[in-house]
């Protein structure tokens, strides 16, 4: 369902987005590690086997090794990775989180992985109005390598004028303000990459859902100079790129990359122009319902922002006349599904009874839907891509894809990328997707030991019911409702904030 915070913020969406990001890099940049690390190498591929021929078997042996050849080959200029397992899942607590470590000893943290966002930030052990949340704040004074920004005539300072200031202001109104502060960020156990200095905020004041929400802050992605990931290739500790992989309809959980990998054979791949707009975009020309294109224009798709991809938002929007649209192809093509109210009478969602409750077989009964992109590539939505379950009808699901109202911009969240390697090539301007199972992704990049690839098999039927969900270390319980998303708007939609800070070198 669609709660009044969500809306609220899709309406309020591009009346902040116009704002300017008012961002200035800090020169401060360490030396490339002494001892040279090799790159994670993802299991991206395997050959069928078969028992029964031993020359099939050999002829998938030479493949692999083939494969396996030119994935090393590719390897050897590569930098570290940071890879790393993201906890929670979208729709039960309307983000997913991963664990960062700041300071010496390590303070550790589950961050909202967002990237709409460039600025990464936890509440600081003086704030004077923070929530409760899943971790203790940060204490700066705990940390020997904890360095305050200094004030300077690039940033906004504190009424002291001794450090740098930023504020987070997002669509619905909640806001982050705090100092800005310089420490080692340490990205687990599981990484190549060793702890890096890196500019994070230390929050003073949270509002709205900031104050409200289970995870302690957020971890900014996108792209700006005090993204965390921009910070890293400034280092020159990765190269310029990562990868996010969402667990599925009711497995939560996925994994994380800071870094390069290699494409897996059968990537989808769209162009994505750092001009158009400061957010990760692709350029989307149709969609497809069960093999049907829209009677659409591919304008429509590039209004205003044109078409947004943001993993901190929950569910899509699109302009009024898409959406419209395709929820008119999709209800035409379940015909043998009763429409029932959505979860909250409030709203207007559109859910349909009786597709049953495996998640495997609702291939059988929802259509396929496609994006096509403007280079003519196809990339092929699952109905958990774009359905999301009711909360009080067993066995029905409802349209995880709104209508953004009163504006014409494509909004991507997290659904539509539900177990899809989505991979953020900042340095090719283009990003790409790869169906798979994420949580078995995660299992799969623990398996550091073998000596090759271990296989990496996109599922037929994304069967994910078998898996938990992945929670967060705490233990704490998810929220109730899932589906429900009025707690998580200001991540949503965080692509849309406002931000008064700036650093330079002290």
């Amino acid at each position: 369902m669609a709660p009044p915070a969500s809306r609220l913020a899709a309406a309020l969406l591009l009346a902040w987005l116009s704002l300017p990001e008012l961002l200035v890099s800090f020169a401060h940049a360490l030396p490339r590690p002494g001892d040279p690390h090799r790159p994670l190498i993802l299991p991206l591929s395997k050959a069928p086997r078969d028992s029964s021929s031993s020359a099939s078997s050999s002829s998938c042996s030479r493949e692999r090794d083939h494969h396996r050849r030119r994935l090393l080959g590719s390897e050897l200029p590569r930098s570290p990775s940071a890879r790393m397992r993201l906890y929670d899942d979208l729709l039960s607590n309307g983000y997913y989180t991963t664990r960062l470590a700041i300071g010496t000893p390590p303070q550790e943290f589950a961050l909202i992985v967002d990237t709409g966002s460039t600025v990464t930030y936890v509440p600081c052990s003086n704030c004077q109005r923070c929530g409760k949340h899943q971790d203790p704040r940060f204490q700066p004074q705990l940390s020997s390598t904890y360095q305050p920004v200094k004030c300077n005539a690039h940033c906004s300072c504190d009424d002291a004028r001794k450090q740098c200031t930023y504020q987070r202001r997002y669509a619905e109104m909640s806001s982050s303000t705090g100092m800005l502060g310089n420490d080692l960020v340490s990205f687990g156990n599981e990484s190549e990459l060793t702890p890096q200095r890196a500019v994070f905020g230390c929050e003073i004041v949270e509002t709205g859902d900031l104050f409200s929400q289970r995870a302690d802050g957020i971890m900014g992605l996108g792209r700006g100079y005090l993204s965390i990931v921009n910070q890293l290739v400034e280092k020159h500790v990765i190269d310029n790129s990562f990868s996010l992989c969402y667990g599925g309809m009711g497995m939560g959980g996925g994994a994380m990359i800071l870094g390069s990998i290699v494409p897996p054979t059968g990537m989808v791949f769209s162009h994505s122009d750092p001009h158009r707009s400061p957010y990760y975009n692709i350029e989307l020309k149709e969609i497809h319902v069960a093999g049907e294109p829209l009677k659409l224009t591919p304008s429509i798709f590039d209004g205003r922002h044109g078409t947004v991809l943001d993993s901190g938002t929950t569910f899509a929007y699109l302009p009024a006349k898409a959406f419209l649209a395709f929820r008119d192809a999709v209800t035409e093509n379940v015909r043998s599904l009763r429409k029932i109210p959505g979860p909250d009478p409030k709203f207007q969602d559109v859910c349909f009874a009786g597709a049953g409750w495996d998640i495997s077989r609702l291939s059988e009964v929802f259509p396929k839907v496609d994006m096509v992109f403007g280079d003519k590539q196809k990339l092929s939505l699952s109905p958990e891509n774009y359905l999301f379950k009711h909360t009080k009808v067993p066995g029905a699901y409802c349209l995880g894809i709104f209508q953004n109202e009163n504006d014409e911009t494509t909004l991507l969240g997290g659904i539509l990328v539900r177990n899809m390697l989505v991979t953020y090539d900042r340095e090719k301007n283009k990003l790409g997707f790869w169906k798979t199972n994420c949580s078995e992704l995660w299992k799969r990049l623990q398996d550091t030991g073998s000596p090759t690839p271990a296989p990496l098999v996109p599922q037929k039927h994304n069967n994910t019911s078998a898996i938990s969900p992945s929670i967060a270390p705490s233990g704490l319980t998810p929220n109730s409702f899932p589906g429900k998303k009025s707690n998580f708007c200001k991540h949503l939609y965080a692509l849309s904030c406002f931000c008064t800070l700036s650093i330079l070198p002290e």
